[in-house]
Order: structure tokens, then C-alpha cells, then sequence
């Protein structure tokens, strides 16, 4: 299984957490280090808030946007 290390952006809908992960990738021409952010909404059955850094996995299909749940606030 897949794990990530984001903080929560959003916590507004019932059940649901927007998670905005951060990574760097290596441009390929540049060989410069960019910042790059995803957002995925994951399950929030720990009651994670806005600003908490929290670790998220991959699992089944919730609903249609959600495919990953927290399970661990840091």
C-alpha cells in the first residue's frame, strides 16, 4: 500500500479531509529541484483538522473522488 505525508487544507464536508501533499521533482532540462503540491481527499475518521500534518493511505474506492484515508495525525 501507498502512504503519504500531507497537511490538511480543508475539513468543511462530513467524513472528508482535503490533504495537500508536497514533492519535488528534478526538471528535466534545468536539473532545478520544483516544489510540487497535489490535493487528494481522504477519508477523516480521526477528526484531523486544518493545519494538522496528518499520513495518508491508499484504499478501495469510497466514493468517486475519495481513494485514500488518514491513518495517523503526526
Amino acid at each position: 500500500m501507498k502512504h503519504l505525508l500531507g497537511t490538511v487544507k480543508s475539513d468543511k464536508n462530513p467524513k472528508t479531509a482535503i490533504v495537500d501533499v508536497t514533492s519535488f521533482k528534478v526538471h528535466p532540462k534545468y536539473l532545478k529541484r520544483i516544489k510540487v503540491n497535489k490535493s487528494f481527499a481522504a477519508q477523516n475518521d480521526l477528526n484531523a483538522k486544518v493545519g494538522n500534518r496528518v499520513r495518508i493511505e491508499e484504499t478501495r474506492p469510497i466514493s468517486k473522488t475519495k481513494h485514500w484515508k488518514i491513518t495517523k495525525i503526526i
